[in-house]
């Protein structure tokens, strides 16, 4: 990219958006406005750099957001000055808690046009508080080669910082004066002519990102452990090389002889014969207590935050076994238990070449009875016989119901699809219902904040250049963010939306709040009468109404490759909440009786 010296803001901004390709840049989003003009066109006039514009700045940042964790790198969002800023918050939390590093670029007023009632302006430094990494107010730009210079050196340690040693968002607070638009002045005539574009980048690299490794035999007490009853417990994951990942805990685990607790957000359920001892069905293993006591473990290793599931954080709270935590650098104990924490990246682990010929040990699947077997044993027992029920219950359900719509789609969508899970419901309904599998499907989610904001426009992301994409949504999740269909046009590839549609907020139905009808309906299910078909015709998106279980199928074995369409699946709101609380007892009395 030449650099354009027709004036000061344009020379500043090509030299920013050069030195961010040049350090490997592949994705700007950006929000129209005035105040960020010299920035939208240098990114839009970059052509390395692939630039989306998206209108609503809110679902432009949780577009970001998906393009990133697809990526596995940092993305760039551009918005003017004032309240645009803003409307980047939700994303931007949810990135810094989850790790995602994105480059958030607000444009600003100059010093003396602020807190003087200058139209569009804000106090914009620190907008976005503790959920950056690193905040940097930019200087005003000056055509200054040594300014340049502190602007490329500013914008490579962004770049290290968003990046290493964890991932994160970092806010840069860009003042531009007028002129805004590249209109030609003579105001870089001086530095034009002293300029030297290969001379000038010629000491920039690439920063380092390759994880530091580390040998995990001295990093954890194998030694000590291999004496002792103890569980792996893979929490959601959503690593760059999924079988790099599995490969290292199919390591520990066949060393250790331990079972692994798989979250349903883990890779791990979805590569089933890198590991034999993987366990799915804890949550209701542990409903019983008899059963509960007798499988607590001496040792626990955790790797990464906690699954979802109530049942087996409660049951480590109540038993307080000593847990080793892998993870990034913050605290992921919510229980506050004895805790050894390890700040490493379970992908860096280097694994002996072992790895890829399993130890020698007895089959969990040889033993019937947990009384004749080992600690890692009655798991698996359970887990089989649990997994078993489930299936036998499952394919025998004639109705599309929710919990049959995530196990329909284990054993149906293509191999290796991305899957986005929405939170509340569909990320409980993964973790109780799906299935260990082989076929390589992707989950992906946002579990750092857990809310339900963005959840369309980061499922876009996602689907943007990806392989055909689903993203499994509620209703209301979905509807929170339907300004994300704006940006059907910027999607390159294909999104299937399968929406559960239960008329409103369907799991305070699990909750207690349930039984406090004044309030409930209105204040907690927030019911909504959308028609999705109309909805859909707006934004030219394909809907299809799905009522049986065989439709679902023909519709999600072949995905379409370009463009959005919504699968609706009509359900009431109060059976599925029932079914799930009928559904667990009839699981815990089978296999009682096993």
């Amino acid at each position: 990219m030449p650099i354009d010296f027709r004036n000061t803001n344009s020379l500043w901004a090509s030299i920013a958006v050069e030195t961010l390709a040049r350090l490997g840049l592949q994705t700007a989003i950006l929000c129209p406005g005035s105040r960020s003009t010299p920035l939208t066109v240098a990114f839009a006039n970059h052509s390395g750099i692939e630039t989306l514009p998206i209108l609503d700045e809110r679902s432009a940042a949780f577009f970001a957001l998906g393009c990133a964790k697809r990526q596995h790198s940092p993305v760039a969002i551009v918005c003017t000055s004032g309240t645009a800023g803003a409307n980047f918050y939700p994303a931007i939390i949810e990135a810094y808690e989850s790790g995602v590093p994105l480059l958030v670029f607000t444009a600003d007023r100059p010093p003396e046009m602020r807190d003087c009632a200058s139209g569009q302006t804000i106090d914009q430094i620190k907008l976005f508080g503790g959920f950056v990494k690193r905040f940097v107010e930019m200087a005003v730009p000056v055509a200054d080669l040594s300014m340049l210079s502190y602007l490329r050196q500013t914008l490579v340690s962004g770049w290290e910082s968003a990046i290493t040693p964890h991932s994160a968002p970092i806010h840069f607070n860009c003042p531009f004066r007028n002129p805004l638009a590249p209109t030609a002045n003579s105001s870089t005539h001086r530095v034009k002519s002293a300029f030297n574009t290969e001379k000038f980048f010629h000491s920039l690299s690439v920063p380092v990102t390759t994880k530091e490794h580390t040998d995990l035999l001295t990093s954890l007490p194998i030694a000590d452990w291999q004496s002792k009853a103890g569980i792996i417990i893979a929490g959601p994951a959503n690593p760059s090389d999924p079988t790099a990942y599995c490969k290292t805990i199919f390591y520990l685990s066949q060393l250790l002889d331990w079972p692994v607790l798989a979250e349903g957000l883990s890779a791990l359920r979805n590569y089933l014969a890198l590991n034999p001892f993987l366990v799915s069905s804890y949550d209701l293993i542990l409903r019983d207590s008899r059963r509960a006591a007798k499988l607590v473990p001496e040792c626990v290793l955790q790797l990464g935050a906690l699954p979802t599931s109530k049942v087996l954080r409660q049951w480590l709270q109540r038993h307080q076994p000593h847990r080793w935590i892998v993870g990034p650098r913050r605290n992921l104990d919510p229980l506050h238990g004895p805790t050894h924490r390890l700040f490493l990246d379970i992908e860096a682990f280097t694994q002996p070449n072992s790895v890829e010929s399993p130890i020698s040990v007895e089959s969990p699947m040889s033993v019937e009875s947990p009384e004749d077997s080992n600690y890692c044993q009655q798991w698996m027992i359970y887990e089989r016989k649990m997994r078993g029920t489930l299936e036998e219950h499952l394919t025998a359900e004639p109705d599309l119901v929710e919990s049959k719509v995530v196990w329909l789609l284990s054993k149906h969508l293509p191999e290796q699809t991305p899957l986005f899970v929405a939170n509340s419901m569909p990320v409980r309904d993964l973790e109780y219902f799906w299935p260990p599998n082989d076929r390589r499907i992707q989950p992906v989610f946002s579990r750092g904040a857990n809310g339900i904001d963005g959840t369309l426009s980061t499922a876009m992301g996602i689907a943007h250049r990806n392989r055909p994409t689903v993203l499994l949504s509620g209703d209301l999740a979905f509807l929170h963010d339907t300004n994300g269909l704006l940006n059907t046009a910027q999607l390159w590839g294909h999104l299937t939306i399968v929406l559960i549609n239960n008329g409103g907020g369907g799991i305070f139905e699990m909750l207690p709040v349930a039984n406090f009808s004044s309030t409930f309906e209105e204040y907690f299910i927030t019911p909504q009468q959308v028609e999705f078909s109309s909805l859909c015709r707006t934004y030219g998106v394909e809907h299809q109404l799905v009522q049986t279980v065989e439709a679902f199928v023909e519709a999600i074995r072949v995905l379409p490759e370009k463009g959005i369409r919504v699968l609706e699946v009509a359900c009431d709101r109060v059976t599925p909440a029932e079914y799930r609380k009928l559904s667990v007892a009839r699981r815990k009395a089978l296999l009682n009786s096993a």
